[in-house]
């Protein structure tokens, strides 16, 4: 990036969190307080809105001074996405509605190439029919795109998670066509930690923050395990297993309250306090050092996986598995626990 675009930047960063905050505050659109919140203070669903203005004027700008960094047309379903979130926030969007839109946007996304033609061995398949790789990817993107929404629960666990994964999924891509896209973001990400950990006037990503980062990460995972993408020569893992390391947590997290919550025969949508973050509290750590906690132990696994990555797949496989039932029985209420 050249020293003007920093400069634009961080100048659009700054200007849209606060100016963007401060009309909220004056209309008086706070997020709502009830019984499943985290916090007792004000706050706005501001942070999603204040991520997507960055980028689009970053767009802009690399646009009039035609150096097209990234495809500018991935604007369009990522905005579809931005806008049920936003819908959401305010209106609380049905469901089904929220996953007919998903599954849209996941359609526009394959059609610009992001698209999952390769198992890499998973089930002991490789390449496989474009019919096949459509659903596998429809089906991954709604996976992936809600479970990114579902630990949007305490203040800054989502920034952390996500700057974790587009990082990791980006760098480790050799020439990656999402690069500027993930650096744009990122950088975008970094005042939302301040809102967010704040005392007073908060800013939370919203569902309009949270959908559009998880549809950012769902095409960086599809990128990944697309034929065409090349890992990086210190990178010799399988790319299946690359992307269920790097999605660990919030995939973990989803499938351990979807498992509770229909065993407690629940809708495995309905809302509750089962989440791992939760958990987290329970044990009197305060939202930074849950948050905080979850981020570095996603760090040690990726480490870990990185380090051993000369052992077999299947192996490693097992290894996350074991980790998931271990986390899966210590995080369980205690009136599920024998």
């Amino acid at each position: 990036m050249d020293l003007t675009l920093i400069i634009v930047l961080i100048t659009a960063v700054i200007l849209t969190n606060f100016i963007i905050q401060f009309v909220f505050i004056r209309l008086k659109k706070f997020d709502a307080i009830n019984e499943r919140s985290s916090h007792v203070t004000s706050a706005t669903k501001t942070g999603g809105i204040s991520l997507f203005t960055v980028l689009l004027i970053t767009s802009f700008y690399y646009y009039f001074n035609h150096n097209e960094v990234f495809d500018f047309s991935l604007i369009l379903p990522l905005g579809i996405i931005f806008i049920i979130g936003i819908y959401d926030d305010f209106y609380d969007a049905d469901f089904k509605l929220k996953f007919f839109i998903q599954i849209i946007v996941a359609k526009l996304f394959i059609d610009q190439g992001f698209v999952i033609n390769n198992y890499h061995g998973l089930f002991n398949l490789y390449e496989v029919s474009n019919f096949l790789a459509q659903v596998t990817t429809i089906f991954v993107f709604l996976i992936i795109v809600n479970a990114l929404n579902f630990i949007d629960g305490i203040d800054g666990l989502n920034v952390f998670i996500s700057g974790l994964i587009i990082l990791v999924s980006g760098y480790i891509i050799f020439e990656s066509p999402l690069f500027y896209l993930n650096n744009i973001i990122l950088l975008g990400l970094i005042p939302s930690l301040y809102f967010n950990f704040k005392k007073e006037k908060k800013v939370f990503l919203g569902d309009a923050g949270s959908l559009f980062l998880g549809s950012l990460i769902a095409i960086n995972i599809f990128w990944l395990l697309n034929d065409k993408s090349v890992l990086i020569s210190d990178i010799q893992l399988n790319k299946a297993l690359i992307s269920i390391t790097i999605l660990f947590y919030p995939l973990a997290d989803l499938l351990r309250v979807f498992i509770l919550r229909i065993s407690q025969r629940k809708s495995p949508f309905r809302p509750d306090k089962n989440h791992f973050h939760h958990y987290l509290l329970g044990r009197k750590l305060n939202h930074f050092q849950a948050s905080a906690a979850i981020l570095v132990s996603s760090i040690l696994l990726l480490t870990l996986i990185y380090f051993l990555q000369n052992l077999k797949t299947y192996i490693l496989l097992l290894l996350i598995l074991i980790i998931f039932v271990l986390l899966f029985y210590l995080a369980l209420p205690k009136n599920e626990k024998k």
